[in-house]
């Protein structure tokens, strides 16, 4: 949007000019513009925590840890070499642990 800078601004005293069916208009085409939600299609997208999953089965490919990698020892995430921070007593450190 363009600004013309050499066009008069207004005061403070013009601004307490504007009438009150132009603020009222301003506010009306202000609420106009909003979205209307369904909420009830909202709520059926949704699953709260602690829903029932009894009957939901999972299947999930568990790969074990490879030769290349180590468990940090600190947050006990599965990391690969490259993020080994220190190897003292054992105990194997990732990088954002030692930071």
């Amino acid at each position: 949007m363009a600004t013309d800078y050499d066009s008069p601004r207004k005061t403070d005293d013009d601004l307490g000019e504007d009438s009150l069916q132009e603020l009222q208009a301003r506010r009306t085409d202000k609420a106009a513009s909003t979205i209307d939600i369904d909420e009830t299609d909202l709520a059926e997208s949704l699953e709260l925590p602690g829903a029932d999953l009894s009957n939901e089965e999972l299947s999930l490919r568990v790969i074990p840890r490879q030769a290349d990698e180590f468990t940090c020892s600190s947050c006990f995430l599965v990391h690969h070499r490259s993020q080994l921070a220190s190897d003292r007593d054992g105990r194997q450190i990732c990088r954002e642990c030692a930071a």
